[in-house]
């Protein structure tokens, strides 16, 4: 007999999404995650498409069907091993020691007491966390997390100490358990493509050249700034912005692909800008716009702004100057005249590289040449997000509801 239960491998707004519509019509659900936190790479956005909402907007509804439809989470766990058959998988899922058990009320008395800090996971690097910390507001579930391994010594007994709720367990030695599901959906989602490899355009060197993904931090309320976008090096708020298409994206020495909403990210950071700087100049330098459907209008919208210039040039190199602005080496595809132009900050429009990219899969799912999930299906596995392909979130959340319709399918056929 089937095994009815689903597993969706993704805490992000694919496998979110599937867990729900699964849960809906009655399948027990295990949804695991990696990060501390449920929410993927939507959670650390200032707005998303397409109704520029900020991420609390849908995912607190999100969180709170899953605590109604008694959704099973388990977040920081990764998926060691896949063994069995269609309707009858035994999943081995590996879960990280989280230090901190369900008495947290969130009151922060342990970060307090953290005397360590560390780089940012979740601020891509921008700012520095305490070794004891939640990543947002409304992070789910609400409790702390603490870096063991980045504790000094004698900080964590500190940090316990501080606790009024006895929720630090310095004994966590995480957890190692089995899941027998009947079909399971892979949502492991994208990463950004790294910047460090970027050399001829001073990602990684250059303080006042950021990813899109860094930008959303800095526009975002509960980023680095507190919402202000100004300059890394300084704090300034910069006079003039470039945005750079395609870094990395449609290149064989990268990324050979188009990572579709790119394009729609760097029109989306406009708006910030003209609401955050009115004044502020700003160039686009792009390859081809791509504004796919409904989006053609909101290209539209933004491109009307007179302190916007969209040009359609490819930038070659990017060097600094004394006060740490970025000289950027641009050749216009139009006039084909080739010149240097100075910015104040510049924002790499960098792209979505499938999570699993690079490493190798607990269960074998084919791929194609840039790591995303290509097959599954004949074997009840269903891939669904941007672990199958570059999406917006509207899109993503469609996959999600799909891939719970064929996992349902696969285990009430059997």
């Amino acid at each position: 007999m089937s095994n009815n239960s689903i597993l969706v491998v993704g805490g992000g707004f694919a496998g979110i999404t599937a867990a729900l519509e699964a849960a809906e019509v009655g399948h027990e659900v295990y949804l695991v995650e990696t990060n501390p936190y449920l929410g993927g790479r939507v959670a650390q956005l200032n707005q998303y498409f397409p109704k520029l909402c900020p991420p609390s907007c849908g995912l607190e509804i999100q969180f709170q069907r899953i605590k109604n439809l008694k959704v099973k989470t388990f977040t920081m766990c990764e998926v060691e091993s896949v063994t069995g058959t269609p309707g009858a998988f035994d999943v081995k899922i590996k879960q990280r020691p989280r230090f901190v058990n369900p008495n947290c009320t969130m009151c922060g008395e342990c970060e307090k007491a953290a005397t360590t800090s560390v780089k940012s996971e979740f601020d891509f690097g921008l700012v520095d966390r305490k070794v004891a910390y939640s990543t947002h507001l409304f992070a789910f579930p609400q409790r702390y997390v603490i870096d063991a391994d980045a504790c000094a010594p004698g900080e964590m007994d500190a940090i316990k100490a501080a606790c009024p709720y006895n929720a630090v367990d310095p004994d966590d030695a995480g957890n190692t358990f089995d899941l027998q599901v009947g079909s399971i959906i892979w949502a492991t989602g994208w990463k950004p493509y790294d910047m460090a490899k970027l050399t001829n355009l001073g990602a990684g060197k250059l303080k006042n050249v950021v990813s899109n993904m860094q930008f959303e931090r800095l526009a975002a309320p509960n980023g680095p700034t507190g919402g202000q976008i100004l300059r890394p090096s300084d704090g300034r708020a910069p006079k003039r912005i470039a945005f750079v298409q395609c870094a990395g994206s449609r290149d064989e020495n990268h990324l050979n692909y188009c990572s579709y909403i790119c394009c729609m990210a760097s029109l989306k950071h406009v708006t910030y800008i003209r609401e955050k700087l009115p004044e502020a100049q700003v160039v686009v330098y792009y390859i081809d716009l791509r504004t796919p459907g409904r989006y053609d209008n909101f290209m539209q919208k933004v491109a009307a702004d007179d302190k916007l210039s969209l040009v359609k040039g490819k930038v070659a190199k990017i060097v600094e100057c004394e006060c740490k602005s970025p000289i950027l080496t641009v050749e216009d595809a139009v006039t084909g005249i080739k010149g240097e132009e100075r910015f104040d900050l510049v924002v790499l429009a960098t792209g979505m590289q499938p999570s699993c990219a690079g490493s190798k899969l607990p269960v074998e799912l084919a791929v194609d040449d840039d790591g995303f999930i290509i097959g599954g299906a004949d074997m009840g596995v269903y891939a669904a997000g941007c672990a199958k392909l570059p999406l917006d979130v509207m899109k993503t959340a469609q996959t999600g509801t799909g891939a719970a319709l064929k996992a349902i399918q696969n285990v009430v056929g059997r």
